[in-house]
């Protein structure tokens, strides 16, 4: 993992989460696999940055 991308038992059930949010990466990839720009996923999420959504899917 990155400093973005943190995992913690005691939040979201120990998935991955964006580092200081409770989004889970598995959020985020949905998002992208569904056909939403990153863009959309900023928009949807404004607490995310590009690097957050960019270490997302750096970190599968």
């Amino acid at each position: 993992m990155n400093s973005r991308v943190e995992i913690n038992p005691a939040i979201c059930g120990g998935r991955p989460i964006v580092s200081g949010t409770r989004i889970t990466v598995q959020t985020i990839l949905e998002f992208l696999g569904a056909g939403d720009s990153i863009e959309d996923v900023l928009e949807a999420y404004p607490s995310l940055t590009r690097a957050d959504v960019l270490a997302a899917l750096q970190s599968v």
